[in-house]
């Protein structure tokens, strides 16, 4: 098959239209066409009044070594890579101690999953619920306050990607096409046919639910076994040759011990008790950098005319998205610090995401549908382990979870002590004022948002480069500063605050047979990658197991 690539067409093309263009661009007769299929779809929306889509395309011809030859100098005719997936080894018949799995999230979900269709039968691991009874305690939250620490929007199974946008791109290098492997796991599992090609796939949360069922159910049919409520405590560790230490296991909370050789340790980035507790067991730790700053909220329809113009609310363009940056001045607190949207959500919702009582953070979630009335992103400003002295000047690598509690204690504090989040209008915040009613932009986090003045719910530089950067985004999409667009605080969970170092083994640079992944251990952000990552962790595993050298 030919792989064929930046083909564009008008956005209210006909089939007809397409198969035209395939073969104007080949210069090929109808007939030496077989068939065709769409590998990916994307739009380019750079100009408003014509949006084009492109497409990359497979194709099936009769021609196909005479076209290869004739384009041999064409980057976008070329052979159609091999996407399929390969298994590195297979388990052997007798398997000393079964590998496990700590955590459930995307990294956890996928590191199983692989382990299990290779016949390693792993033993996943949970401190939180299975996911309908997570939905559950997530919901009591939202809708009464009641925060339930092992269960809510970081724990439980699904991990933190249930209660998002279920957004499935990204951009880690991919050379071996294991994101292909996740898209085409989830399609089995009911994700819609469409995320193998459209350009940036989503699912959405009550999709999400039922496809972790479906994959969890995978796993157990495979040998797996999967137990929730299940919390490691500690690690069984034993001191080894040349400073090193080895896994021998972990210890759970209620006190049972689990031996084993590997641990893949996909706790996801909100576990700060798994970080204490492997600071205090000398696996090594450093701090690293992540983001701080709010949720903001506009009428989609906003964004949509922003972004789309005449054509906004095309069904093939959906609700759209932005991503932004500016890079502020170094004249000012702000001080030259890159502010950017993160984890934007096309007509959803923002939600409450604490994992521990008396501390407020925000997140952002919406459905496969995306018909909320509300666009929403995190404005969120970089940070350094630098700027983590001022809450704990230890020199510790867990300072960066202090600066995140302090910062989530306060908004607890500014939000009238009640999970309800702290709100200003963006025309407020950037005019230095309190704001005291709502305008046309209403709100969409539960439990509440009580209005004030964000300026101490942040750092001052980072206060100082929001208001430097919303007016900058402005320029870019037209009411993006709109005096009634709304602020909530506080986002503080953009990535890992740690990093536990690997080596090239995939297992820890000082604890043989612990493999950090995913979130957690600063080697992923968001879906896919985490997923990504818990495929090659559970190769790594599966090589160290077996003997295998690495292909």
């Amino acid at each position: 098959m030919l792989r064929l690539t930046d083909l564009k067409l008008p956005l209210d093309h006909s089939e007809a239209a397409l198969t035209a263009a395939i073969l104007k661009r080949l210069d090929i007769e109808a007939a030496a066409l077989t068939s065709y299929t769409v590998a990916k779809r994307s739009h380019d929306a750079r100009k408003r009044g014509a949006i084009a889509l492109i497409y990359a395309l497979d194709i099936e011809t009769t021609q196909e070594a005479e076209l290869l030859r004739r384009h041999a100098d064409d980057q976008h005719v070329q052979p159609t890579p091999d996407t399929d997936y390969h298994f590195v080894a297979r388990a052997p018949i007798q398997l000393e101690h079964q590998p496990l799995v700590i955590g459930f999230g995307p990294c956890g979900l996928f590191a199983g999953l692989i382990l299990a269709q290779m016949g390693f039968r792993p033993i996943i691991l949970d401190r939180g619920k299975e996911v309908r009874e997570r939905t559950k305690d997530t919901w009591d939250l939202w809708r009464k306050r009641n925060l339930h620490p092992e269960s809510n929007v970081q724990f439980g199974e699904g991990g933190a990607g249930t209660f998002s946008d279920g957004k499935l791109y990204s951009q880690i290098r991919d050379p071996l096409h294991h994101g292909r492997k996740v898209l085409t796991e989830f399609v089995k599992a009911g994700a819609p046919e469409e995320i193998l090609y459209v350009s940036k796939p989503h699912i959405g949360t009550f999709r999400l639910v039922t496809m972790v069922e479906n994959m969890r159910a995978t796993i157990e049919s495979l040998g797996g076994e999967i137990r929730f409520s299940q919390r490691v405590d500690d690690l069984l560790i034993e001191p080894g040759a040349d400073g090193q230490q080895q896994i021998r296991g972990v210890t759970l909370a209620s006190g049972e011990q689990i031996r084993t050789d590997h641990v893949v340790l996909a706790v996801g980035h909100s576990a700060r008790d798994t970080f204490e507790m492997l600071h205090a067991r000398g696996v090594y730790l450093e701090a690293k950098p992540f983001s701080i700053g709010f949720r903001i909220e506009h009428p989609q329809s906003v964004i949509d005319s922003a972004r789309f113009g005449p054509q906004a609310g095309h069904p093939i363009l959906g609700a759209a998205d932005y991503k932004l940056v500016h890079h502020c001045k170094g004249s000012h607190e702000g001080n030259g610090r890159s502010v950017y949207s993160f984890c934007m959500c096309p007509g959803g919702t923002v939600v409450a995401a604490a994992s521990e009582p008396g501390r407020v953070v925000t997140n952002g979630m919406s459905q496969y549908s995306r018909n909320e009335r509300n666009a929403n992103a995190a404005v969120v400003v970089g940070i350094e382990p630098s700027d983590f002295a001022p809450f704990d000047s230890s020199g510790s690598p867990l300072a960066g979870i202090a600066l995140q509690r302090a910062l989530e204690s306060h908004a607890y504090t500014l939000g009238g002590e009640n999970y309800s989040a702290p709100g200003q209008l963006v025309g407020d915040f950037l005019a230095g004022r309190a704001s005291h009613d709502f305008g046309d932009v209403q709100p969409s986090y539960k439990p509440g948002v009580t209005l004030g003045d964000l300026a101490s719910a942040l750092p001052a530089y980072a206060i100082a480069a929001i208001r430097e950067a919303l007016p900058a985004f402005e320029r870019q999409i037209r009411g993006y500063a709109m005096h009634d667009a709304i602020l909530t605080g506080v986002e503080t969970r953009t990535s890992s605050p740690v990093r536990i170092k690997r080596d090239d083994s995939l297992q820890s640079l000082n604890t043989r047979g612990l493999y950090p992944a995913g979130e957690g251990a600063g080697y992923a952000g968001g879906i896919l990658s985490a997923a990504v990552d818990g495929i090659k962790i559970a190769e790594a595993v599966a090589l160290s197991i077996t003997g295998i050298s690495k292909p």
